[in-house]
């Protein structure tokens, strides 16, 4: 078997880390797999890089950033290739550009447009076990690029897609996807298996297993992921494509995000094309704007709400600002306060009721719901932050997935 593996930061946290994982490649190894192998940066090396660069100036250049922060993956990839030499097993380590793994140049956020394998599948033949550094690539002008947080899931998938790999197993701190954070609560469960479509949900949800475009590009390449822990064993989850089975459950899993702000701009001119200005200047900086609500007209004044991650809020905001004078809006409003949590599941499309039953669960515990969002299989809800945790647990016992026989009906 061609299998790709993915290592996470924790996974990777120091030289006896990386030892474990040296020492579980060298099984699959043993048993006559080829290996490549995608490794992010220890544990916090990302932030205490970016920390460096923020401690020189509030907006540091984002391509020097890219070249400073790619290092983490470096060095982790060399400390790697280095230990399983040191266990008596051929390995070698391919950086982005040598690979090459082909990005646009969307510097902090770059996404994959070609990867050749040639390298790769020559190194193997060769009998090596070949070392991947994840998060990173290169443009066409040869310009160092990272692919955003989480990108190592994403090196791995494409990858493995480029490869034809029979698997691409990402291995993290946790042994598996579970119906939601064991951290809120103790009844949360592993699930045996998971559709690319659920984890999709559950990825731009806020679930943190799995990076959001990795599951895409799995899903377009039909790439079976398998999600384990690193640190014990266990038999983890498979993300794969949808069996009927899958739609015996109404609500698979429910996710938190607390890693949101809303911004809302005032008394926006009620005319063609202004919202299309707004929205085209957020994606021109390269933010992501999830949930959005337009009021009703009144005065042919409208007010517009939408949420970005915490760590655009204050581009967005600065971009809004200047925009709302040009449109002569009244003004924007910025609040960091909220909390998005939701449900999901591929039952929700063959069962009425989903959503009344997650309004009255919450209401019966005094959560006020400030936005609304609903796609095919989720329903989120923008809450007040500090009843975040709560809304979840509320909602994963009242939608029964508190219950034994959950991973039994998955």
């Amino acid at each position: 078997m061609l299998v790709v593996q993915k290592y996470g930061g924790t996974s990777v946290a120091s030289t006896d880390r990386i030892a474990n994982v040296a020492r579980r490649v060298i099984e699959y190894k043993k048993r006559g797999d080829d290996l490549v192998v995608v490794v992010s940066a220890m544990s916090g090396e990302t932030d205490r890089l970016l920390g460096l660069a923020h401690s020189i100036g509030k907006f540091p250049d984002e391509r020097e950033v890219d070249v400073l922060i790619a290092t983490g993956e470096q060095v982790t990839s060399a400390l790697l290739a280095i230990t399983l030499k040191e266990m008596g097993h051929d390995a070698v380590s391919v950086l982005g550009h040598q690979v090459p793994i082909v990005t646009d140049s969307a510097f902090g956020k770059a996404r994959i447009s070609d990867i050749d394998e040639t390298k790769i599948r020559t190194e193997l033949k060769g009998n090596k076990i070949v070392v991947v550094p994840g998060f990173q690539g290169v443009d066409e002008a040869g310009n160092i690029t990272t692919l955003g947080r989480g990108g190592s899931d994403t090196t791995a998938v494409a990858v493995a897609a480029a490869l034809k790999a029979d698997m691409c197993e990402i291995y993290t701190d946790v042994d598996g996807v579970y119906t939601t954070d064991p951290n809120i609560t103790n009844k949360a469960r592993r699930l045996d298996r998971i559709s690319y479509d659920e984890m999709l949900e559950m990825a731009s949800l806020g679930a943190k297993v799995l990076q959001i475009r990795s599951v895409e590009m799995a899903k377009k390449y039909k790439v079976p992921l398998m999600v384990k822990s690193s640190l014990i064993e266990g038999k983890g989850t498979l993300v794969c494509e949808e069996v009927p089975e899958m739609e015996q459950v109404v609500v698979s899993g429910v996710t938190y995000n607390k890693n949101e702000a809303k911004i809302t701009v005032d008394d926006v001119p009620d005319k063609p094309g202004i919202a299309s200005r707004l929205f085209s200047r957020l994606a021109e900086a390269n933010i992501v704007v999830d949930m959005i609500v337009q009021n009703v007209s009144h005065d042919k004044k409208t007010d517009i709400t939408f949420t970005v991650a915490k760590a655009d809020a204050k581009k967005a905001l600065k971009i809004m600002q200047e925009q709302a004078a040009e449109i002569g809006a009244k003004g924007v409003e910025a609040a960091e306060g909220i909390a998005k949590v939701s449900i999901v599941g591929l039952g929700m499309r063959s069962h009425a009721g989903i959503a009344a039953r997650m309004f009255d669960l919450l209401s019966a515990e005094g959560i006020n719901i400030e936005m609304i969002s609903t796609s095919e299989i989720k329903i989120s809800c923008v809450i007040e932050e500090k009843y975040g945790e709560l809304a979840v647990r509320t909602l994963h016992a009242g939608f029964g997935l508190d219950a034994e026989d959950v991973q039994e009906e998955k």
